[in-house]
Formats: structure tokens, C-alpha cells, sequence
């Protein structure tokens, strides 16, 4: 059976997505569960982080709170956006359809992605929308040619696919090694030596990879992580010469 997807943006009265839209240069993504919400923020201006920290710290649903000095991952209750009214992922979940993360925040709008075996519920889900107050775009509408599982949760799609073949070889090369076991059983010099290629080289490749696959799986481990019974709360101060 086809299954089709709708992609969308809405626009609302909501503290995130107003901050999106003071802050147009700021890159904003959204992973959801059933109890709490990460929301990742990508400053690239020092002065709007600063200002954009400081709003996130007043938010009264927010739970755990991490930064750096350009990115911010914010964990808050969810469906916390929208007082008085269902959210979208409320919507959503009330309906025949399966929402596809991240959802996007972008100069006020937030873009969502759905599928289903059921395209009449697309209609369903504008309607209730609209009805709610939200301004909705309907922005494509297509057949979901995709693999459903790599779609959802901490799938290998997101996880490997901003990956170089040089990254991926790298990493797997470093765990058959042994670069990954403690105590380790080599190090980077030894196994650059084997593949005949420079130190530096290799270390670049091992690095850029082992980032790439961490900024992938955070969102869904502090998803994880907020579900246990000891918040965490980590601030990186930025060092001063």
C-alpha cells in the first residue's frame, strides 16, 4: 500500500516560535516523545546567543537546559507550546497520521512533515489547524518513497547520512583496531601507519566523524535521559583569555 506525505508549515503565538522569528539567523529543530521536547539552537552570532539564552532560561516549562558558546539543546515538558489549545503534534497524534522529526522552526514558521496510508486525513489535520487558531501553508504533497524506519527515531539515515565514505571508514576502521576499547589497543599513529595514509589525515577524518555522530544522537539520548528521575542541567562557560 502507497503511503503519501504532507509537508507544512504553521504559524502561532508561541515562545519558540517567536523566538525564530527575532532571531531569523538562528537554526532551530525540534525531537518530541510523549513527555518532553529537545529543542536544538544553532547561533551563530555570539550576541543573539547571549540574548536568546537568557529568554530560554525564563521559559517556565523548560527541564534541562545545555550550551556551549553557539549551540543550546532545551529540554521542556511537552505540548507546553500552545496554551489552552491542542498543539500540531497533539493534532497530529489524534489522527491517522505518524509525524515525521525534526520538526523546523525558521523566522516564526514551523515546518512539519506527516505520512499516512490515508491521504483524506491530510484534510482532517488542516482543518483542525485552522480551526485552532494556527496560520497553515500546505507546502507539498507526494508519495512516500522513502523506508518508513528511516524515518523515525535515531534511525541509521540520520544518524550516517551527513557522512563522508572517508568519515564512515575511519570510525569503523578506529573500533576494529581497537581505538573505542578500554584500555585502548592502539592509537591513532599506529593505525594511520597500517593504512599508509598521515597522522593528520586519518585524525581529521576520525574527529569529523565521531562529531557528526554524536550532534545526531544527542537530541534522542536527552530525550532518554530527561524520562529518568534526576534532572541534569550543564552550562559551558566560555573560556576568556
Amino acid at each position: 500500500m502507497t503511503m503519501s506525505m504532507l509537508e507544512f508549515r504553521v504559524s502561532h503565538d508561541c515562545p519558540i516560535s517567536n523566538i525564530s522569528r527575532r532571531y531569523p539567523s538562528v537554526k532551530m529543530f525540534e525531537w518530541s516523545n510523549r513527555e518532553q521536547q529537545v529543542l536544538e539552537f544553532i547561533v551563530e552570532n555570539q550576541e543573539d546567543y547571549e540574548m536568546i539564552l537568557e529568554e530560554l532560561m525564563e521559559i517556565d516549562v523548560k527541564i534541562d537546559v545545555m550550551s556551549d558558546d553557539r549551540k543550546v539543546h532545551l529540554i521542556t515538558r511537552a505540548r507546553s507550546c500552545t496554551a489552552g489549545v491542542e498543539t500540531v503534534t497533539e493534532t497530529i497524534e489524534e489522527l491517522d497520521l505518524l509525524e515525521v522529526y525534526p520538526v523546523v522552526y525558521d523566522s516564526g514558521w514551523e515546518y512539519y512533515r506527516v505520512v499516512t496510508f490515508k491521504s483524506e486525513e491530510f484534510g482532517k489535520l488542516l482543518r483542525k489547524l485552522r480551526e485552532s487558531g494556527f496560520e497553515v501553508e500546505v507546502l507539498k504533497r507526494s508519495t512516500f518513497e522513502g523506508f518508513l524506519a528511516s524515518s523515525l527515531s535515531a534511525s541509521a539515515d540520520a544518524m550516517f547520512s551527513k557522512l563522508t565514505e572517508k568519515q564512515m571508514d575511519s570510525l569503523v576502521t578506529a573500533f576494529i583496531y581497537g581505538y573505542y576499547d578500554r584500555p585502548r589497543r592502539t592509537d591513532i599513529q599506529s593505525i594511520a601507519k597500517k593504512l599508509g595514509v598521515p597522522r593528520s589525515t586519518f585524525q581529521e577524518h576520525l574527529k569529523k566523524a565521531e562529531r557528526k555522530v554524536m550532534s545526531a544522537l544527542i537530541p534522542h539520548i536527552q530525550l532518554f535521559r530527561a524520562q529518568l528521575s534526576s534532572p541534569m542541567s550543564i552550562t559551558l562557560a566560555t573560556e576568556t583569555n
